[in-house]
C-alpha cells in the first residue's frame, strides 16, 4: 500500500531523530511491501526563518492531505524574544485546532535494563506500562476569559476551566477504545472535589464508561493520583484526564522510563480504531543545547513512527515489530548517552538508528 507521510523536522534535535525515524519506516516498507511517501515542511523557528511565520498554508494543506504527520520539535532560545509575536509554537497550536487533534496519545513503559536511570526504586518499577489519554483541545488553555489586568489593589489575572459534555465523552471514549485492546481498565482523573468542572467531567466519564460494558472506568482525584504513580505505577494501564493535568501528569510519568528519549508521543482527530489522522512526535522538545552533537537519542521519534502506523495507518503488525526492534536493541545494550548504564555500549543518534533498522530487516 501506498501512503503519505507529511515531515515537519522543526527545530533543534527535531530533523536529526526525524531521519532515523523515517529510516526505520522505509525498512518496514521493504519488509512489508508498503510505499511511503515522504513530503517535508518547514515548521517553527526554522519556518519563522525562512518564510516569516510559524507555518504557512502550504504547509497546513500538506498535513491535511496526508495520512499522517510525522514532527519533530519546535523552538529554542533563537525564538524566546517576549517583544516579538511569532513563535515557534504557535505552529504546533494550528496544527491542533485545525486538524482537531483532540487526543493526545502518551505510553510510557518502565524498561528492565534501563532501571537504573530512573529515580524509582526497580521493585517499584517492574510491571509498569501505562497509556495516558490527554485531552488537548479544551480546558484551562483554551477557555474564556483568560485575561490579566491591572487594579487598584494590584495586578490581577483570570484562565478558565471550561469544558462541555462532548469534549469529555470523545476524550474518555478513546480512553475506552484503547483499554478494549490492552487490560480493560480506564482510570479517569479529575479534582472532583475543588471544581465545577470536574464534577462534569466525572459525571460523563461515569456516563460513557456505562456505554462500554467490558471496561471498568474508574475516578481518582488529581493529587492522590499524582502520589500513586510514583509510588504504585504498575496498577495503572490506560489514564484519562484534562488537558493541564495531563501535560502535568504525562511529564511526571517520564521518570518511570528514565530519559524522554524513550518517549513517543499520537495527537489524533478521532478514535484509534481504523485508520485516524494523527499528528506523532516525540515529547523530549528541541534540546537546542545537544543539536547538531550527534548524541540525541532517537527512539522516541521511532516509537512515534511506529505510533503512527498503528493508529493512523491501521498496521499494527508493522507497528510492533519496531517496537520489538527498539527492544532487541536495548537489550543487547546499545545506550545513547541520556540512557547509558554501567557496561552500556555508547552509540550516537545516527548509529542508534541504524542499529534498528538492522533488526528491522534481520
Amino acid at each position: 500500500m501506498n501512503f503519505r507521510i507529511a515531515v515537519l523536522p522543526g527545530d533543534g534535535i527535531g530533523p536529526e531523530v526525524t531521519t532515523e525515524a523515517q529510516k526505520a519506516m522505509v525498512a518496514i516498507a521493504e519488509r512489508f511491501g508498503h510505499s511511503f511517501e515522504f513530503t517535508e515542511g518547514l515548521a517553527g523557528g526554522a519556518a519563522i526563518d525562512a518564510q516569516g511565520t510559524p507555518m504557512r498554508d502550504e504547509t497546513l494543506e500538506l498535513c491535511q492531505k496526508s495520512d499522517a504527520i510525522l514532527f519533530g520539535a519546535v523552538g529554542g532560545p533563537k525564538w524566546d524574544n517576549p517583544k516579538v509575536d511569532s513563535r515557534p509554537e504557535q505552529a504546533l497550536f494550528r496544527l491542533r485546532k485545525t486538524l482537531d487533534l483532540f487526543a493526545n496519545l502518551r505510553p510510557v513503559r518502565a524498561y528492565p535494563m534501563l532501571a537504573e536511570k530512573s529515580p524509582l526504586r526497580p521493585e517499584v518499577l517492574l510491571g509498569s506500562d501505562i497509556i495516558v489519554v490527554r485531552e488537548l483541545a479544551g480546558g484551562l488553555y483554551f477557555g474564556q476569559p483568560k485575561k490579566r489586568w491591572e487594579t487598584e489593589e494590584g495586578r490581577r489575572a483570570v484562565d478558565t476551566m471550561d469544558y462541555a459534555d462532548w469534549e469529555i465523552s470523545r476524550i474518555v471514549r478513546v480512553a475506552c477504545e484503547l483499554a478494549r485492546k490492552r487490560s480493560k481498565r480506564v482510570t479517569s482523573v479529575d479534582k472532583f472535589n475543588a471544581l465545577i468542572s470536574s464534577r462534569l467531567w466525572r459525571q460523563v466519564a461515569t456516563e460513557i464508561g456505562e456505554e462500554y460494558a467490558d471496561v471498568e472506568v474508574s475516578h481518582m482525584l488529581a493529587d492522590t493520583f499524582a502520589m500513586q504513580l510514583v509510588t504504585n505505577p504498575s496498577t495503572f494501564d490506560v489514564i484519562v484526564t484534562g488537558n493541564m493535568f495531563g501535560d502535568i501528569f504525562t511529564d511526571e510519568a517520564a521518570v518511570l522510563a528514565g530519559s524522554m528519549g524513550l518517549l513517543p508521543s499520537a495527537s489524533l482527530s478521532g478514535l484509534p480504531t481504523g485508520r485516524t489522522l494523527g499528528m506523532y512526535e516525540p515529547i523530549h522538545g528541541s534540546a537546542p543545547t545537544i543539536a547538531g552533537k550527534g548524541i540525541a537519542n532517537p527512539l522516541a521519534a521511532i516509537l512515534s513512527a511506529a505510533m503512527l502506523m498503528r493508529y493512523s495507518l491501521d498496521l499494527e503488525e508493522e507497528a510492533k515489530t519496531i517496537e520489538d526492534a527498539v527492544m532487541a536493541v536495548l537489550v543487547d545494550g546499545y545506550r545513547t548517552e541520556d540512557i547509558l548504564t554501567a557496561g552500556g555500549k555508547k552509540v550516537g543518534t545516527v548509529q542508534m538508528g541504524d542499529l534498528v533498522v538492522e533488526k528491522l530487516r534481520t
